[in-house]
């Protein structure tokens, strides 16, 4: 006799039957039983027809194809495949350890100890050390690293990051303007969720640089936000020119433009904005009552004889009013970048200035659904925006470590861009900051006809091709934006001094010989 889950079954196994038979009689031909389970298997609940369209527009170009590809001839040469090359150089993305830069001593010591914090009294660590990771621990709830903090990060963090701004800018900051963030990319893209609102039937627009970091183009296309691009002044060392900003604006017919984001230092373009060109862009925002994204992650990354970083936080309290009690500002800093590069561990912060109350709590509201971002991030910034001090027992080797990044990276600048000029066909800007140089190639005819052959931009062809032949990963041009008729690509300087002088060697060799091949 059947158990009762045996009788279920039946029961279950009859109402099927029963379900076929119905089906059965609606159809010109007989179905099989089990028709109704394989439709419902063969079709998908989310396919590219019913997928959000604005997450198909979207593009990343600094891990795009030329990227995967990248690693597929790693994997290739990892099997012994035979290449005119040994290694693959990641010359496209801002990834300082990755290529070989030592992490700070400080940091990781702190870190080691808040991650296991019974090194704090078993392992010789400098006082200082010790100190510093009993205050972070002290800060986070059930003192381990392991718990979640307030979703705008651990208040003491938010206290030194205010400290560190006021000793930047000589101004005053609040605490409570301050948000920690999972890297400055999770900052950028909390204060953008507020403009998603179609006004009058457009939707909102924003301002953003060309050529420009394609987290902005990315963002506003997963937001369905317009992007209206300004053209970065090339013969003027990437500047900002007011007319074009105006003509940016004029232009856009088909949305409402309610903001505009400006990257200083810049990538990829490494220009340091002139405290001038500052005032201009402010007094532009004020103008068209727009509110000003400043993307300042590389604000430690100056290296040009006379440029100097200056924070839009302290130019627009400097300016006076109106524009220091108006203009509604958004500015973003970062760990990953700097003489840090602590790109693994997402840290960073935004300030917001002059934000309306009831939009600044509902976007901590927005922001609390997403919990905290990763505590050892936060640490870790704790730990820049509150470094030694000197006579401190970790500050002589902090600031020696500190000193040789930068300056590395300054000569490391001056060596790609000389490089660069000296190449036929090729115009560099100085990199005056940042991390990346932006030249601009002078394509051959013949160039652009062999990569409208292929299917590619010009600038796209020419990057396979030095990938392929060379194994070093460059991002086109046309992954930032650039003007029509004009090809560029991007290249951080970040490989170490000997691997760099080594990429460029073999740069030079692939140029000679590409222009040779299509003459």
């Amino acid at each position: 006799m059947p158990t009762m889950s045996g009788l279920k079954m039946i029961k279950h196994s009859r109402l099927l039957a029963g379900a076929a038979v119905r089906l059965d009689a609606v159809c010109s031909a007989p179905l099989p039983r089990n028709h109704l389970i394989q439709h419902r298997m063969a079709s998908k609940a989310i396919t590219l027809e019913n997928i959000n369209p604005n997450i198909v527009k979207l593009e990343y170009a600094v891990r795009g194809p030329l990227v995967i590809r990248a690693a597929e001839i790693e994997k290739e040469l990892e099997k012994g495949a035979k290449k005119p090359f040994k290694r693959v150089i990641k010359a496209n993305i801002g990834d300082a350890h990755a290529m070989g830069q030592k992490p700070i001593t400080f940091i990781r010591q702190v870190l080691a100890c808040v991650s296991l914090p019974e090194l704090i009294d078993t392992y010789d660590f400098p006082s200082d050390v010790k100190k510093r990771a009993r205050e972070i621990l002290e800060g986070c709830g059930g003192q381990s690293v392991g718990s979640y903090t307030a979703s705008h990060g651990i208040e003491l963090i938010r206290r030194h990051v205010a400290e560190y701004i006021e000793r930047r800018d000589g101004h005053p900051a609040k605490w409570d303007d301050i948000v920690l963030t999972g890297g400055a990319s999770n900052g950028i893209k909390n204060v953008l969720q507020l403009l998603c609102n179609d006004l009058g039937g457009k939707p909102s627009g924003v301002l953003i640089p060309i050529p420009q970091y394609p987290l902005y183009s990315a963002s506003l296309a997963e937001y369905g936000l317009t992007q209206v691009g300004y053209y970065l002044d090339e013969d003027n060392a990437w500047a900002l020119d007011e007319a074009e900003l105006e003509r940016a604006l004029k232009s856009a017919k088909d949305c409402n433009v309610r903001a505009i984001a400006v990257i200083n230092p810049g990538n990829p373009t490494g220009q340091v904005l002139t405290r001038s060109n500052i005032e201009t862009i402010i007094k532009f925002a004020h103008r068209h009552n727009l509110l000003l994204l400043a993307d300042e992650v590389y604000q430690d990354n100056v290296y040009a004889e006379g440029s100097k970083f200056f924070s839009f936080k302290k130019v627009l309290r400097e300016l006076g009013a109106p524009y220091t009690n108006e203009l509604e500002l958004a500015s973003f800093m970062s760990i990953s970048k700097g003489y840090m590069g602590e790109c693994g561990l997402r840290g960073g912060w935004m300030e917001l200035v002059n934000f309306d109350k009831a939009v600044q709590a509902n976007l901590y509201k927005c922001i609390s659904a997403m919990l905290c971002p990763t505590v050892l991030g936060q640490s870790a910034l704790d730990l820049v925006a509150k470094p030694p001090s000197k006579g401190e027992p970790s500050y002589e080797l902090w600031i020696k470590e500190k000193t040789a990044v930068l300056d590395s990276l300054n000569k490391r600048a001056k060596m790609i861009a000389d490089t660069f000029n000296s190449m036929q066909g090729f115009k560099c800007n100085v990199v005056q900051g940042a991390m990346y140089a932006f030249p601009s190639i002078d394509m051959p005819p013949k160039a652009i006809e062999a990569a409208k052959a292929a299917g590619k931009a010009p600038d796209v062809y020419y990057a396979f091709k030095l990938l392929e032949e060379t194994g070093i990963c460059i991002v086109p041009g046309s992954g930032f934006g650039q003007r029509p008729g004009t090809f560029h690509f991007r290249t951080t300087i970040l490989p170490q001094p000997a691997l760099l002088q080594e990429m460029l060697d073999i740069f030079k060799n692939f140029h000679e010989k590409f222009t040779k091949e299509h003459a």
